[in-house]
Order: C-alpha cells, then sequence, then structure tokens
C-alpha cells in the first residue's frame, strides 16, 4: 500500500472502482499529455510513495504541463525521498471520505465507520467529521464493504485508512495509508474505541476478538469534528508563522478533547517541523452539537505571540454549507472569502504590549518634560439652575444653542441672526488653540469627553467651540495614537447644541503645505459630514487666490464660511501692512461670499488702537456682516484689545476657560465676561457655571504639566519677534529637542531676523514654521543675518524655507526678497507664479483608498481614513502601525497613558465593545542579549501574560566617527535627528551643490549637500537611522 499505483491495481483487481489514472510511474512529460489526449483536463498529479497533499499538482486547461511536472517530482523526491508520480483524473466537486479498518495477525478485519475528509486546503486536510454526513445507507455500506474486502484480499495486519472519492452516488478508492492518521481521533469519539491502544496490542499478537472488539459492537456514538489548529496564516498562502507563544490559553468542558505536543506559554514555535499545533475534538450527540461546541472550544483557545488559523477554521464551521454536512474537496478554494484576514487579534495582548513597552521603554509620547503632577482622577463639580436653584443633568447633554440655527435655516441666516444679536457672543478655543498654545496640543480625546455635556451646558450661549483643525489633526496621529476624526464624532454626540469651529489653512486643509483642489474639497465635506459647522478660512500670507479655494469648498458642502484676515505688524504706523491694505482683503473676502469676517491676530500684537481702528472701517463699509475677533494674550493686553473692538462693532471674541488662558493663549473668559458685564454688550453667561468648568481644567493642566509651557508673564517683546501664539511653546519645545534649550533669547533674535530675511511676512502656519526653523538654523550653525545673505548659494536651508521661496506656501503680495530666493533655490527647485494648487495633479481617490487597503485590509477604508492619509500619508501609516501594536487607547487615563507602569500597580482599560481588562505588572526580566528583548509578566483580568519587549536603551548606541568641519570631502549632520531619505550610493558621481540625504528632528526637515564634486564613498547611513550632530555621514574623493 506504499506504493500507490501498486495500490490502484490491487483495488482494481479486487472489482473496487478507480478514479481513472495510470497504472505505473510517469516517465516523461509524454505520459502526461498522452493521458490529457485521452480522459481531458482536469487532472491530478501524485506522489507514489506518500500523501499529506506533498508532491500534488492539479492540472487544468492552459496550465504549463511542464512547470507543474518538474514542481511535483521535486517536493515529491524531497519530502519521500523518491520522485515518482502517477496521473489521476481530478473530480471537481468531490468528497473525500475514509474508512478507519483493524485487522489482526488471525484474519479477522472490521471496520470502524468512516469519516468525511472533504475540507482541505493545497490537498491537506482541515477538519474532519465522523461520521460522514449525508450518505446514504447504500453508499455508506458499500463503503465500508470495499474497505474490508481490500484490506483482506492483501491480508493487513493492524490500524489503517481506505481512501475513497465520491462524486454524487459513485465513489473511488484512491489510496490506503497503512498507519494511524492525524484525523483518528474523531473515530475514536464516535466509537468509544481507543484506536492507538488497539494498535499496539495487535502488534503484540492479540486478536480482535482478544481486545473485545467486533463488527457487530462498533456503534456509532454521535457526531465527531477536528479542528487543525496550526501557526499559519491562511490570508498569505497559509505561509507558516514562527515565535514564541507569549500567551497560551486551552478551551475544555464537556465535549472536548484536545491532542498537542508542547502548546503553553512560552513555547517556541520553529519553522524545522510541522505547523501544527493543537488538534482541537468536539463530540456532541448531533452534528448541530458537535459545530456548536468547535466554535465554543475555538473561541476560548487563545494564543499570542504567532499567527493561527483559528479566525479561518471558524468561518468554515460557520458557513451554512458546513453545517449542512455538505463541503466538497475544493471547497476552501472556491470560497476564498474563508481566507480572509485574522484581525481579531487579543486587544487585551494589544494593552499589555503598550504598558510592556512604557515599562522597559519609557514614554512613547513626544514632549513630555517630567510625569504628570495629578494622578487621581478628576470628579466634575455640579451645575445648579440659576432660576430654579435644582441640579441641572448632566447626564445628557444640552439641546438648545446656536446649531439649530445653522441646521434649520443655514448659514446665511445664522450670519444674519447673529449681526442681528444685541450681545456680544463668545467662541471658546480651550479644546484647540487653548490647549494647542499652552499644552503642545497633547490633551486627549477621553479628557474633552469628560467635561463635554458640562461643557454643552455652561456655554449654551456660545457662538461656538473651536474644537479641530490647526495643530489638533497632526499631533492626535503622531503622538497621541488618536484618530481626528472618531474625536469630532464624539464630541459632536456629547454637544450637540454648540456649533463646531475649526481652523482651515486653505489650500493646504490642515497639512503643511499646498494639495490640489480636488483633495481640499473632499477634506472640507468630510469635516461637515462629521460635525464642523464653522470654517474658519485662513492663508498665511493674506493670499487671496488660496483664500478661494477654501471658501469655496466650505460653501459646497454647506458649511459658515468665516474669511480670516490674519493681522500682523502695526497698522497705526508707518508699514506696509496698512489699514487699506487690510480693507482690501476685506472687500475680497466680502465678495467671495464670507458669511462671517474674522479678524485674526495670531502673535497677539493687534494694540487696542488698532482693532478699534480696522473694526470701526470694516463696520462702517459692511453694517451687515459679522465680525470676529481672535487674538493671543502675549503681550497681556488682550482683553483690552478685544473690548475696544468690541465696542466699535465686534459681534464675537475668542476666548479660553481661565485656567488655559493668558499669555500665548487667548483672553480669559472670565475676565472677558466680567468687563463684558453691565454694559450693553454683556454676553449673559454664568460665571458661576464658567467656575465649574475652570475647576475641572485647572486639575487638568496638572495632569498635562509635562508639556507645560510654563510661561508665567505677559511677553512684551512679541511686538518684536512676533511669534503666533500657537508657536510660541511649540518653539520652546523644539529648541529644546534640538539642542538649543540654553539658547532662547538668541533663538528670539533670530526669530526676528528670519523673519525679516523673508520679507517681513505674515507668520501663521506654514509661514510661521519656515520662520521658525530658519531662526532655529541660524542659532545652530551661528549664522547672522549677513552670513545668511552673503552665503545663500551654499547654505542647505530648511525644507520649509525652500519651499516658502518656491512658492509652495503661496505668493507674498509685495513679491519675495531677492536675491536671496534665487540664491536659496539655485537650480533644486522652480519658482511657481501662479497658486500652488494648480501645479498639482488633482488626488485619485480610489488608488489612494487601494494603497490604504492594501497595508490595512482590516476594515475597508472610509472617506475619512482617505481625507487624513492625503494630509499626512506617513503620520497617517505610522498612526495605524501603532494601533495594530497597541490597540486603541482611547479610552486608557491619561495619569497612565503618561507615566511608566510600576511592579505592582493595577491598571484598567475598558474598551468600547464592552471589554474590560485589568492589568498588574509582576515583572521585568533579565535583558536577552541573543534578542534584545526583556520578558515583562502581567497578570492581566487573572491570567499570567508573558510579553517581548526589545529594550531600546540597552541597545547600543551605535557610535559614528565625526566628520572634520574643516574637510569639504567629509559630509557631516548639520544636526541631531533622523535620515529620512538618501539620494546617493557608494562610487556614485557627485556634483557640488548636490543634494545627498536629508534629516528631520522634531518638524523640521533639513537637506544635506556636497559642497565639493568628486566620488562618493564610505556612505555611513540608510533611512532610519539616527545620527547625532556632526557626525560623519559619508566621504567625497
Amino acid at each position: 500500500m506504499g506504493n500507490k499505483t501498486a495500490a490502484r491495481k490491487i483495488a482494481q483487481s479486487c472489482g473496487i472502482p478507480t478514479v481513472p489514472g495510470t497504472d505505473a510511474a510517469l516517465k516523461d512529460l509524454t505520459d502526461v499529455k498522452d493521458f490529457i489526449k485521452q480522459h481531458g483536463y482536469p487532472i491530478v498529479l501524485k506522489a507514489s510513495f506518500g500523501g499529506g497533499g506533498r508532491g500534488m499538482r492539479v492540472i487544468r486547461a492552459g496550465d504549463c504541463i511542464g512547470d507543474a511536472l518538474a514542481a511535483a517530482e521535486s517536493e515529491a523526491a524531497a519530502a519521500f525521498g523518491n520522485g515518482s508520480l502517477f496521473i489521476e483524473k481530478y473530480l471537481n466537486r468531490a468528497k473525500h471520505i475514509e474508512v478507519q479498518v483493524l485487522a489482526d495477525k488471525h484474519g479477522d478485519c472490521i471496520h470502524l465507520l468512516d469519516r468525511d475528509c472533504s475540507v482541505q486546503r493545497r490537498h491537506q486536510k482541515v477538519i474532519e467529521i465522523a461520521p460522514a454526513p449525508l450518505l446514504s445507507a447504500e453508499l455508506r455500506n458499500s463503503l465500508h464493504t470495499a474497505a474490508l474486502k481490500l484490506a483482506n484480499a492483501i491480508h493487513y495486519v493492524n490500524a489503517g485508512t481506505v481512501e475513497f472519492l465520491v462524486d454524487n452516488d459513485h465513489f473511488y478508492f484512491i489510496e490506503m495509508n497503512p498507519r494511524i492518521q492525524v484525523e483518528h481521533t474523531v473515530t475514536e469519539e464516535v466509537t468509544g474505541i481507543d484506536i492507538v491502544s488497539a494498535q499496539l496490542q495487535i502488534a503484540a499478537g492479540k486478536s480482535l476478538a482478544d481486545i473485545n472488539l467486533m463488527q457487530d459492537t462498533v456503534a456509532q456514538q454521535g457526531f465527531a469534528i477536528q479542528c487543525r489548529v496550526t501557526t499559519e496564516v491562511p490570508a498569505q498562502g497559509f505561509r507558516p508563522d514562527t515565535g514564541k507563544l507569549d500567551f497560551c490559553r486551552l478551551p475544555m468542558g464537556c465535549g472536548i478533547r484536545l491532542d498537542y505536543g508542547d502548546c503553553s506559554q512560552g513555547t517556541v514555535i520553529t519553522p524545522f517541523y510541522d505547523p501544527l499545533l493543537v488538534k482541537c475534538t468536539a463530540s456532541g450527540l448531533t452534528l448541530e452539537d458537535a459545530i456548536r461546541r468547535s466554535l465554543r472550544a475555538l473561541r476560548e483557545l487563545r494564543i499570542e505571540g504567532v499567527e493561527t488559523n483559528i479566525s479561518f477554521l471558524i468561518r468554515i464551521l460557520l458557513s451554512h454549507t458546513f453545517s449542512a454536512g455538505d463541503c466538497w474537496t475544493t471547497f476552501i478554494d472556491q470560497n476564498p472569502h474563508l481566507l480572509a484576514p485574522d484581525f481579531s487579534h487579543d486587544k487585551g495582548h494589544k494593552f499589555l504590549r503598550f504598558l510592556a513597552d512604557a515599562a522597559v521603554n519609557g514614554s512613547r509620547i513626544a514632549g513630555q518634560v517630567k510625569p504628570p503632577a495629578l494622578l487621581e482622577d478628576i470628579d466634575v463639580a455640579s451645575l445648579v439652575d440659576l432660576v430654579t436653584g435644582a441640579y441641572i443633568d448632566t447626564t445628557t447633554p444640552c439641546s438648545e444653542g446656536w446649531r439649530s440655527v445653522i441646521l434649520e435655516h443655514g448659514p446665511v441666516e445664522f450670519a444674519k441672526r447673529i449681526r442681528a444679536h444685541q450681545v456680544t457672543l463668545i467662541t471658546d478655543t480651550t479644546w484647540r488653540d487653548g490647549q494647542q498654545s499652552l499644552l503642545a496640543t497633547r490633551v486627549r480625546s477621553r479628557d474633552l469627553a469628560t467635561i463635554a455635556i458640562h461643557t454643552s451646558h455652561a456655554y449654551s450661549q456660545a457662538f461656538s467651540l473651536e474644537n479641530w483643525g490647526g495643530a489638533t489633526f497632526d499631533v492626535m496621529l503622531r503622538f497621541l495614537y488618536e484618530d481626528p476624526w472618531e474625536r469630532l464624532r464624539q464630541l459632536r454626540e456629547l454637544v450637540p447644541n454648540v456649533p463646531f469651529q475649526m481652523l482651515l489653512r486653505s489650500t493646504n486643509g490642515v497639512a503643511y503645505s499646498a494639495l490640489p483642489d480636488n483633495a481640499i474639497f473632499h477634506f472640507v465635506k468630510a469635516a461637515k459630514d462629521a460635525g464642523i459647522d464653522i470654517f474658519r478660512v485662513f492663508d498665511c500670507l493674506n493670499n487671496l487666490d488660496n483664500l478661494e479655494v477654501g471658501i469655496r469648498a466650505v460653501q459646497a458642502a454647506g458649511g459658515v464660511v468665516e474669511g480670516a484676515i490674519m493681522y500682523t505688524g502695526d497698522m497705526m504706523k508707518d508699514g506696509k501692512y496698512t489699514l487699506e491694505y487690510y480693507l482690501a482683503i476685506t472687500d475680497r473676502l466680502v465678495e467671495m461670499g464670507s458669511h462671517i469676517i474674522a479678524i485674526k491676530s495670531m502673535s497677539g500684537v493687534m494694540k487696542p488702537s488698532a482693532g478699534r481702528a480696522l473694526v470701526r472701517a470694516i463696520r462702517t463699509k459692511y453694517p451687515d456682516i459679522p465680525i470676529h475677533m481672535h487674538t493671543h494674550d502675549t503681550n497681556g493686553a488682550g482683553i483690552a484689545t478685544m473690548m475696544a473692538c468690541v465696542e466699535e462693532g465686534a459681534d464675537i471674541v475668542d476666548t479660553a476657560i481661565d485656567s488655559l488662558s493668558g499669555s500665548t493663549s487667548q483672553p480669559a473668559i472670565s475676565a472677558m465676561l466680567a468687563t463684558l458685564e453691565n454694559t450693553i454688550f454683556d454676553a449673559g453667561f454664568s460665571l458661576d457655571h464658567i467656575r465649574v468648568i475652570d475647576r475641572y481644567w485647572a486639575q487638568l493642566r496638572l495632569m498635562y504639566s509635562g508639556f507645560d509651557a510654563d510661561l508665567r508673564s505677559p511677553d512684551p517683546t512679541v511686538y518684536k519677534h512676533e511669534i503666533p501664539g500657537g508657536q510660541y511653546s511649540n518653539l520652546m519645545f523644539q529648541a529644546r529637542q534640538n539642542g538649543l534649550g540654553s539658547q532662547w533669547q538668541e533663538t528670539l533674535d533670530a526669530y526676528t531676523d528670519a523673519n525679516h530675511l523673508l520679507g517681513d511676512i505674515i507668520k501663521a502656519t506654514p509661514t510661521s514654521k519656515a520662520v521658525g526653523d530658519l531662526a532655529q538654523f541660524m542659532v545652530d550653525h551661528k549664522l547672522s543675518s549677513n552670513d545668511i545673505l552673503q552665503d545663500a548659494s551654499t547654505l542647505d536651508f530648511p525644507t520649509s524655507v525652500l519651499d516658502y521661496f518656491e512658492g509652495l506656501m503661496g505668493q507674498p503680495f509685495d513679491g519675495f526678497p531677492e536675491p536671496l530666493r534665487t540664491q536659496a533655490l539655485r537650480s533644486r527647485r522652480h519658482k511657481l507664479s501662479c497658486r500652488p494648487g494648480l501645479a498639482l495633479e488633482p488626488v485619485n481617490f480610489e488608488k489612494i483608498r487601494q494603497q490604504i487597503h492594501s497595508q490595512f485590509p482590516d476594515r475597508p477604508p472610509s472617506e475619512f481614513d482617505i481625507a487624513s492619509y492625503i494630509m499626512y500619508p506617513e503620520i497617517y501609516t505610522d498612526f495605524r502601525k501603532t494601533r495594530d501594536e497597541f490597540g486603541d487607547l482611547t479610552n486608557l487615563r491619561t495619569p497612565t497613558f503618561l507615566t511608566v507602569p510600576q511592579i505592582g500597580e493595577e491598571v484598567s482599560l475598558s474598551i468600547n465593545d464592552g471589554q474590560d481588562f485589568v492589568a498588574t505588572m509582576l515583572s521585568i526580566g533579565l535583558f536577552d542579549a541573543l534578542t534584545g528583548t526583556r520578558e515583562v509578566l502581567f497578570r492581566l483580568n487573572g491570567e499570567m501574560r508573558s510579553i517581548s519587549i526589545v529594550d531600546l536603551k540597552a541597545e547600543p548606541k551605535q557610535k559614528r566617527p565625526k566628520a572634520n568641519s574643516h574637510n569639504d570631502r567629509d559630509v557631516g549632520a548639520p544636526m541631531s535627528g533622523k535620515v529620512v531619505r538618501v539620494l546617493i550610493q557608494d562610487d556614485a558621481p557627485v556634483a557640488a551643490g548636490e543634494i545627498l540625504l536629508a534629516l528631520t528632528a522634531m518638524k523640521m526637515e533639513l537637506n544635506v549637500s556636497a559642497r565639493v564634486g568628486g566620488k562618493a564613498t564610505k556612505l555611513q547611513v540608510k533611512v532610519g537611522d539616527s545620527v547625532e550632530k556632526g557626525d560623519l555621514l559619508l566621504e567625497i574623493s
């Protein structure tokens, strides 16, 4: 029986039908072609001396016969030591039925019923059922009779399996395996017979009668199903996976049998053996019972650390075809949905990976300089109804507010009613600009949601809550591992009554560079659909062409357009930013259809006299359009300026909650309300309600103290350097990270110089970034303004500066500074003379959808995913990878998120789908120098878990040689950072001034170019490497 062609001949001599095939081993390709000519396609090549699917190839019309033959011969020879093959006609929808036999040395032979092994992949069995369902009594009896007839004909002794293909009511012998097979467990479960024990006793000489095994005593006892749990990835062609089992929980209970070798926590799965991990057998009185128990067992079986096929098995068991017992040998091939990727990874395991990583490597949250000053949860005080004195129900949001006007009557009517309103309206910026200015935009969604319903009541009369756009988008993805769209939808549900407002960077959306027009329209529509009502559209250079794109996008989406004038300088003094300049912008904003005019003093340099004059002029010319004022309180004069503007006809002012106001943030709401009190402009807010909200934020600021800019007093020098409030604290952080923390005053002075070098421009994202990057570049390289002007043609300016000079941020109304622009760009970049979006190809949304889905196939990409990817492709990709590794951490307590877990500390996480996890770290293992990892031991919901984490601190930092700063042929790192592009290879020719590679650090990107020509040699770095300032990157010979 070991030779399958010989077995076919014996079966035929017994009158047992066989599938048409060859009776001898194939000689060459001619034999295959002759067989096809006689019997047609499809055919199957089989190994003569083995099974298990190895050495087997199905050949259909159009397939390359020679390739299939060579592959099958090679595989058979490797597996069985003999590459002999034979051919059979291939049956497309046949069932694979086996009959288990037992025979002794005394001539007695019995069968132990049958089993269905039709569920196969690559001709290897996946799930087996005993007895085989849906066989007629006549067919079943014929199979049993044929199996016994064959065994008796060869005087077979011991356990064996006779295998058949069943096509409708016809059956065909295919082979006999003279051994116990993997699937013998299902036969044992339905007969109660220990086949292994019987085989040993027969081998010892006992007869079937001696061990009480007679044909008339073999009876069916229900049904049994065996599922082969393997360390394979079905979606990747059943690729075997290897690694260590970080966690293993085996199922148990009535009707469950497990057969395995080493399957426990800590087991190492190697690539040197079969990927079969566990045979999970479930039995029951009916097939339905056995399926139900199999599903329960597979769902209880938890394996972490390696990929398995558990979800694949579950999908098969849940299919209607399987539950009907009607599968066939190509069932899996013809139902590719069963091979869908497995995304049911243990969320608890991901949670532990985050904790373990923090324990071993420290917090990953960039910008944190110290642990939270508050570790306890914050209780929000109650709000009291000012009329009745009763407590306000803050379990449900308030329903009254200005948003209903937008929803019911549209933007135009909304603007009319705002203008007709007799009191000053308030926009609160705490959720966006306030926390950006003072806490580096690090406040998490969880902490906003905690105070959201209270805010819906306390701010029910507010014009808007600014809660989105600007740096929020970038920081959430990059540093908080949160989805900005999820935050927006969550907050919209908790605050349905107050309009939400976002900051839109005209043709940039929320990115740092211009995007194609269709990308802006797509993004704005998505934002409107997710809950944004009012779009403050600004341009960093007050470029009217750019502004028009953003305004048209908002109009198309049905949002409220707040066209913004960016204010800088001192309008009351001689200069280029005059009253006439700002009025001309206002004229165009009105022509474009803005519903509201915003005056935005990003640096807080607008003085009360200038604000009064500008608002008076606009109000005189446009009496019916609402005016919305925005300033930062860096100079301490914010309240005075806002009040002057209100007195001249401004309708709305921006404020922040008291504990997150002042300095580089907005003026304090309580101070603004008190200033308006007892005047005709009284906003009508309750200071008692504001105090409740403020007490929460005062405590929350302590929780985020690790990011606090700690600006303790006004900075009147802002009138000189004009750093925007939202950039001020971030620039301090960047300076510290780039090693310039002790040179802050020099950075402020350099910012002033950089601004004038670039043309005394309006500073808002992204132009403010260009100014800030140039300032740090000057301090880091000890360059003065004169040095920049003299050496511009040889300096490697930051990428943002080159983007500005190229025109990617727009066109300054009075042109670029020359010859600095030409010298900085050299021949590397073209000068744009038109709006950047006109030079960009429209976004192919379907292509991006496919790109995202190919990288993250766990779910179809939404329009929100596409919008995020367009804004920040690399950052969005990293965010998704982090989510895959650590799971959704949005609900994790902020103190836990920001601190390193301690041994014995209990940490909890509640997932939105109702799962609750409680974890306690028990120990951190010793460093394994071989793998570079440490084992961190946890107790998770009462179960022990072990997590392997690469110890980044233990990895010795690569000591790179230093460049000789006096040798132009040594190319050194101009700053500490990470290599993001390498554009040269060893031995490649290099021209003087050619860009060789690029570094990035803290959002600043810098090109590195050759100072001399020659040939690149001794390249020291690759993409992703970290370098220190002065490290040798390559040499030029």
